[in-house]
C-alpha cells in the first residue's frame, strides 16, 4: 500500500478544498492510504476529520518559508510518504521543494488562473515546479492558459476534470417545506448562485440583471449562498436597486444539495473558473444553468442542451437568459435533464478518481525502480 500526501494551502469551503477531501477520502483504500497537510486549520480540516481522515496542520508564515518545509519534510520521513499530491499554488511550490528533498515523486493541480499570475516570479515558480511535479489543469482552457501565458511545457501538464457524486433526490413535500422555511413565497420561482462573495465570483452582475428579470417575472427569488468580503457592498447594491423582497443572502451553508433542490435555475455569473464543483452539483441535481463564458464553462455546459451560455459582465444578456428559461418551463426540463447525464458520463467522481489512480501508478513505479 502507497501513501499520499495530500497538501492544501487554502482550508477554506470552495471548490478546490472539496476536490481534495473527496480525493482524499476516495481512493481505492486496497491501494493506496491518504494523509491530508494544510498550512491552517478551518472548514477542510474539519471536513477531512469528519471523513476519518488523519490531518495534519503545518503552519506556514510567508512564501518559501523553510520552518514549514522542514516540518512537512519530517512528517514524509516518519509517514513513509510515497507520493505528495498538492493542490494550488502555495502548496504546489512548497510541495515540490520538499519532495525533491524527499525523493519522492509529485502531483501539483491547478484549480484556477486569476489569482497567481501577476508577478513574474509566480510563473518562474510554476515553471520550476513543471520540471519537478506532474501537473495537472482541471479543464483544457487553463492547460492551455498554462502553457500559453506561464510558458510550462505541454508534455508536464494534462487535464483532469473534476467530478461529483450522483446527487440525492428529495421528496416534493420536504422541498416545500424548506421553501417555506426559507421564507420564499410558495409561487415563485427560484434562481440560485453559490460561490464565495468574492470580485470574481461576478454577483454584482446578477444583482444588475435583477430589475429587468422581475419586469417579466415578478413572481422571482433569487438565493446568493456563501460568504466573503462583498457582502455588505451587494447588500448596499440590493437596497439601491428596491429588491430587497427577492433577494436572500445566505452565508455559508452546509446543506447545499437541499438548497439545489429549491432552485428552479442556476446562475453562475462568474468572471474566471477553472472547473466549478457548484456548476456540476447543480447540473448533477438536474438544474438548468446559465452562465459566463469563462474557463471551464463551455466545456461543462453545452449551450441551448444543458443551459445557456452568456458574455461575463453582462448583465443585460444574463438577465434575458434567464427570462428567457423562466418563462419556458419545457426549456428548463430539458436542460435540467441534458446537464445531469452530462455530468453522469463525462464528471463523475468515479472517473475522477480513476484517472488520478491512473497518474499516480506510473510515478510510483519509477520512484521505487
Amino acid at each position: 500500500m502507497k501513501t499520499v500526501l495530500h497538501l492544501s494551502s487554502s482550508s477554506g469551503p470552495g471548490g478546490a478544498e472539496r476536490i481534495v477531501c473527496a480525493l482524499a477520502s476516495s481512493l481505492d483504500r486496497c491501494k493506496y492510504r491518504s494523509l491530508v497537510g494544510l498550512f491552517r486549520p478551518g472548514w477542510l480540516k474539519d471536513q477531512c476529520e469528519s471523513r476519518g481522515l488523519v490531518t495534519y496542520v503545518l503552519p506556514s508564515h510567508g512564501f518559501m518559508h523553510w520552518r514549514w518545509m522542514r516540518e512537512c519534510y519530517r512528517l514524509i520521513r516518519e509517514e513513509k510518504v510515497d507520493l505528495i499530491h498538492a493542490h494550488e499554488f502555495d502548496a504546489n511550490v512548497h510541495g515540490m521543494v520538499v519532495s525533491a528533498l524527499a525523493g519522492i515523486p509529485m502531483v501539483a493541480t491547478v484549480h484556477g488562473r486569476i489569482y497567481f499570475w501577476e508577478k513574474t516570479r509566480r510563473r518562474a515558480s510554476y515553471r520550476l515546479v513543471s520540471r519537478y511535479a506532474q501537473m495537472v489543469a482541471v479543464s483544457e482552457d487553463l492547460k492551455h492558459f498554462l502553457i500559453d501565458q506561464v510558458g510550462i511545457r505541454e508534455n508536464r501538464v494534462q487535464v483532469i476534470y473534476n467530478g461529483v457524486d450522483k446527487s440525492a433526490g428529495f421528496d416534493r413535500n420536504d422541498v416545500a417545506q424548506y421553501k417555506k422555511d426559507l421564507g420564499i413565497p410558495h409561487d415563485d420561482m427560484v434562481v440560485g448562485v453559490i460561490g464565495n462573495l468574492y470580485p470574481v465570483k461576478g454577483h454584482t452582475y446578477l444583482l444588475q440583471a435583477i430589475p429587468q428579470i422581475l419586469r417579466t417575472c415578478p413572481q422571482t427569488s433569487f438565493l446568493f449562498i456563501g460568504r466573503g468580503e462583498l457582502e455588505i457592498p451587494l447588500k448596499t447594491q440590493v437596497k439601491e436597486l428596491g429588491v430587497e423582497e427577492k433577494v436572500r443572502f445566505l452565508g455559508l451553508r452546509h446543506d447545499i444539495p437541499m438548497l439545489l433542490s429549491v432552485m428552479d435555475i442556476f446562475a453562475m455569473p462568474s468572471l474566471s473558473e477553472g472547473l466549478s464543483i457548484a456548476l456540476l452539483e447543480a447540473m448533477a441535481a438536474g438544474k438548468p444553468v446559465v452562465v459566463t463564458e469563462v474557463g471551464g464553462n463551455p466545456e461543462l455546459v453545452v449551450h441551448e442542451a444543458t443551459g445557456l451560455i452568456v458574455p461575463p459582465k453582462n448583465p443585460r444578456a444574463l438577465g434575458e437568459a434567464l427570462t428567457l428559461m423562466l418563462t419556458d418551463r419545457s426549456k428548463m426540463i430539458h436542460y435540467g435533464a441534458g446537464g445531469k447525464k452530462r455530468v453522469a458520463e463525462r464528471f463523475s467522481l468515479r472517473a475522477m478518481i480513476e484517472q488520478y489512480e491512473r497518474l499516480y501508478k506510473p510515478l510510483l513505479e519509477w520512484s521505487h525502480a
